[in-house]
């Protein structure tokens, strides 16, 4: 792994985004299948057990690493056996059944409603046109990469760069039919509410994709290594945060069809919405409270209890308030824009996977994690105002 070039990472993660993509198409894809009154509990299913894979595979990867399930093939074609780390391969290979199955059912059972497609490709031209797509993508991340680590642009910078560079690839560099349906597509662009729908989406399921993967360095940080002066130092009473932290995904991807269908059960996502605001801007400062104090004593440990259970209301508040959006979305929205709409939000806030644990990683060097909960607690505070202003006060004009 030490000898792992960095640009071996860097396509390996450039290639998971197409389960991004596809993961934002689908919510597109299933919005034209069932009525407004049902949106929030079809769409929070899709979106909910979609996401299991993120606290499955925390669990399951360490898991199969200790089996020899697949053979390790030398650079000579012998097998790599006996080795301290043989297995640690299984962590790619246990991906490939299930892929393997996912490829089969999207091609066999998986399809568009004429309603919402009038002009079905044929499956040859469905995959010619995605590829074609998928490679315009690919050169607006090649870019980003090298803004980002090439030239060591700020993130802050390069982020908006990427995602305008990929829109206008998309509208001025794709053939003629693509561009037809693309330029109904972008009539959002011109929408406010799904740049507020936008802000708000992220701050739901954005904060769940990032907090997964800030959770698990956040909490080796703060309770194992937890001397800052001494970087060698292993807190010998440390808790065993790897037997826990899956659950935090976990219980953030299950809830998510609770909120949806909860908030078509009382009619309205708006209100779902704020009560999981409050909550989150509650659990992010009881978090950095628990922080604070765990890192002010040299039993950090005695503190592990209540950062965990603060963190597992922040996962549970963000799963609830993303499938609360799932039900919004389909009412402020009209048929034709919705889908759209869905995907385009899906894909901004996974954006969160990326920023959260940088925005962690910075504070942590600089001593202070617990800035980075301040800052997220005043963006879900804007949230907060946006969602009352637009869509819960009396007058707002919008009913969702």
């Amino acid at each position: 792994m030490e000898n792992t070039p960095y640009i071996t990472f860097a396509i390996y993660a450039a290639l998971s985004g197409f389960g991004g993509g596809n993961f934002s198409s689908s919510m597109s894809n299933i919005s034209s299948f069932f009525p407004k009154r049902m949106q929030g509990t079809s769409l929070g299913l899709n979106a909910g057990i979609g996401n299991l894979g993120v606290g499955v595979m925390q669990k399951l990867i360490p898991w199969v690493m200790g089996f020899y399930i697949f053979g390790a093939i030398g650079v000579a074609g012998e097998t790599v056996i006996k080795e301290p780390l043989s297995g640690l391969q299984n962590a790619g290979w246990v991906w490939v059944p299930l892929l393997v199955i996912s490829v089969m059912a999207a091609f066999f059972g998986m399809n568009n409603l004429i309603t919402g497609t009038p002009k079905l490709p044929s499956t040859l031209q469905g995959i010619f046109k995605t590829s074609y797509m998928v490679a315009l993508g690919l050169i607006s991340a090649a870019i980003g990469a090298y803004l980002l680590i090439g030239l060591n642009v700020n993130m802050w910078i390069v982020l908006p760069v990427v995602i305008v560079l990929t829109v206008m690839l998309m509208k001025y560099a794709t053939p003629g039919e693509i561009k037809t349906n693309l330029i109904k597509q972008f009539a959002i662009f011109s929408n406010k509410h799904n740049w507020i729908m936008t802000v708000i989406y992220t701050m739901t399921f954005g904060s769940f994709i990032g907090f997964s993967a800030a959770f698990p360095k956040l909490s080796q940080d703060i309770f194992v290594y937890s001397n800052p002066s001494d970087p060698s130092f292993i807190n010998p009473n440390a808790p065993n945060f790897l037997m826990w932290v899956f659950l935090g995904p976990v219980i953030g991807a299950i809830v998510r069809p609770v909120g949806g269908w909860f908030s078509d059960k009382i009619n309205s996502g708006a209100k779902v919405t704020a009560f999981t605001t409050i909550a989150m801007i509650i659990a992010t400062f009881a978090v950095a409270y628990f922080i604070i104090k765990a890192r002010a004593t040299e039993t950090p440990e005695q503190y592990w209890w209540p950062f965990f259970l603060s963190f597992m209301v922040l996962f549970l508040t963000t799963g609830i308030g993303n499938g609360s959006t799932f039900r919004s979305i389909p009412y402020i929205f009209n048929k034709e824009q919705a889908g759209p709409v869905l995907g385009w939000t899906a894909a901004i806030a996974a954006y969160g996977s990326f920023i959260i644990p940088k925005v962690f990683g910075q504070q942590i060097e600089n001593g202070t994690p617990e800035y980075a909960l301040y800052g997220l607690a005043v963006y879900y505070f804007i949230c907060l105002g946006l969602n009352w202003w637009y869509y819960q006060r009396k007058n707002s004009g919008i009913e969702c």
